[in-house]
């Protein structure tokens, strides 16, 4: 009597590994993409930190800031950076994920640069627009449920 033996996987075998890689989807799908949002965000801080420090750079020389958006293409040598013009003006970030706005602060003298996440191609509802003043104050605009704290956000 010959006997032949099959191989393969059962079903219920197959139903495991199924369980097992939707597991790891679902953990790992959410952390990827805040990952990815994170990594946007910090364009978005690199370019208000840039554009605070040329801010400085005009101030030394000119014995101001520039505190509207019409002007702000004093602060860039790179034309092709400024998107839109008069009050619209915004300098935009190396992947365009974000636009950069500024306004005068309360009378004082100063600036706050406003960095606006450009929509069709990113979007942050936790955090928002991201702004830093001219004294180094950090803020976000987000608001309501899931929002992050200005220190999640800037972190």
């Amino acid at each position: 009597m010959i006997t032949t033996q099959q191989r393969g996987f059962t079903l219920i075998e197959l139903m495991i590994v199924v369980a097992i890689v939707g597991i790891l989807a679902a953990i790992a799908i959410p952390n990827y993409q805040e990952y990815i949002t994170r990594s946007k965000r910090a364009e978005g801080m690199a370019l208000l930190q840039e554009m605070a420090a040329r801010q400085e750079r005009f101030y030394a020389q000119n014995n101001g800031y520039v505190t509207n958006n019409a002007n702000i293409g004093q602060l860039v040598s790179n034309a092709a950076q400024v998107v839109g013009a008069g009050a619209a003006a915004r300098i935009r970030s190396e992947n365009d994920y974000y636009r950069v706005g500024v306004a005068s602060a309360a009378g004082d003298g100063g600036y706050t640069l406003t960095a606006s996440p450009n929509a069709p191609t990113f979007s942050d509802a936790a955090c928002g627009n991201l702004t830093l003043s001219a004294i180094g104050v950090k803020g976000r605009s987000a608001s309501g449920s899931g929002a992050k704290t200005v220190e999640q956000c800037w972190k």
